[in-house]
């Protein structure tokens, strides 16, 4: 609350700092950003050369809860405590279906960034913010426990038996084991369902064979317990740790977790996802958006441009793991200032099997909806069966309209 009302600061890797009054001429920008931006986005770096190159403009930084995103930037904006903000798809998705996208400044599109990121943040025929970074799900290995096994690294054309069969392979009894991802993660577990073919539809019978395949799929997974720990996860994080730790040979991850793994005392790499029926997977975006109620509204525009300039977006190609929206920054060649995986350029290859997890035609306050009742379904409490009729009384409940 002290740092919303411009009172404290938070600086990173410091602690708390009492803001000093904004000298004369000097306006500040309040930016509220998700934590991990810090390390996915080179944040830091960023903030600093724009102070330097914008001597007149004073960015203060507000980390935002990832919890109640939504909610909490709505309040903030109509209280004029941010004026800048990086926004996920997800969140972005809650705040359109609770009507709150007006709080938003429309941005003109920008040309440089990747033609499948056009629109995504848009509402109508308004962007109401711009793609910054972005990654799709993909499958993260431990190239040096293929290596132990002698078995082929993953492929493009694998299926998910395929990983089964090679996760038992490399799984151990010394506490080591093939694959895992955090279960509950809903940027995880909507990969089955796409690539199932589901689309809840009301009044429709058609996606309970693929709902059904998903379910089988699942289960063939989380309870085999020679490839799949018994492990009770609370975040994707879990997951990295334990892979960082050796404990995992393939995860499900994205480019910002790869940030993660920098430095690791092993070899690792990234291939596409396993699939079933059609190959996909789960495009994920994070943008920059502006508040349309901002009372320094110039100097917040120069700061959003900035972070989507080509320069920045090259800095956070050539210094993170992570991948910027800019496509001539993101698939930039030259010297290498830090070592990278040697499929880290794999994501252009497979740019037509991203998809963003409205394609299930759910609303982002659905998602929690079925994610509770997979919960039901991991924990052994519901066969598939009982899913598909729950859910269907649930997302589309007798008398409630389409």
């Amino acid at each position: 609350m002290l740092v919303a009302e411009g009172l404290i600061e938070k600086v990173p890797r410091v602690g708390n700092r009492v803001a000093s009054p904004d000298e004369e001429g000097v306006q500040t920008v309040k930016f509220g950003y998700y934590p991990s931006v810090l390390q996915e986005g080179l944040l830091n770096r960023v903030l600093a050369d724009f102070h330097g190159a914008f001597p007149h403009i004073r960015v203060r930084s507000i980390p935002l809860p990832y919890d109640q995103f939504a909610g909490t930037v709505a309040e903030y904006m109509r209280s004029d405590l941010l004026d800048v903000i990086t926004i996920n798809y997800t969140d972005y998705r809650h705040m359109a279906e609770n009507g709150w996208t007006d709080l938003l400044e429309e941005l003109e599109p920008n040309p440089e960034l990747y033609p499948f990121l056009s629109g995504v943040f848009a509402d109508g025929c308004a962007n109401r913010a711009l793609p910054f970074i972005f990654s799709p799900i993909v499958l993260c290995y431990n190239r040096d426990h293929f290596a132990e096994k002698q078995l082929p690294e993953p492929d493009s054309g694998w299926s998910w038996d395929e990983l089964l069969t090679s996760a038992k392979k490399l799984s151990e009894n010394q506490g080591r084991y093939g694959f895992y991802f955090h279960l509950l993660s809903d940027n995880r577990w909507p990969v089955f369902l796409l690539q199932s073919g589901v689309r809840f539809v009301p009044g429709s019978e058609e996606y309970d064979e693929g709902l059904r395949r998903s379910l089988t799929l699942f289960r063939h997974i989380q309870r085999d317990r020679s490839l799949f720990p018994n492990y009770m996860s609370e975040s994707d994080a879990d997951a990295e740790d334990l892979f960082l730790q050796g404990k995992l040979s393939m995860i499900m991850s994205t480019y910002f977790s790869l940030n993660r793994f920098i430095g690791a005392p092993f070899a690792f790499d990234v291939a596409p996802l396993p699939y079933m029926g059609e190959a996909k997977t789960l495009l994920l975006t994070i943008g920059a958006a502006l508040s349309r109620h901002s009372k320094v509204k110039e100097a917040a525009r120069t700061f959003l441009d900035y972070m989507l300039s080509y320069p920045v977006q090259l800095n956070i190609r050539q210094r993170t793991l992570s991948i910027p929206a800019n496509k001539k920054a993101a698939e930039w060649q030259g010297k290498e200032v830090m070592a990278r995986p040697t499929r880290f350029h794999m994501y252009r290859e497979i740019i037509p099997t991203f998809r963003k997890f409205t394609e299930l035609n759910l609303a982002a306050s659905q998602l929690q909806t079925v994610r509770k009742e997979l919960k039901l379904f991991w924990s052994g409490m519901e066969d598939e069966e009982t899913v598909i009729r729950r859910l269907k009384s649930q997302l589309f409940p007798v008398g409630a309209g389409t």
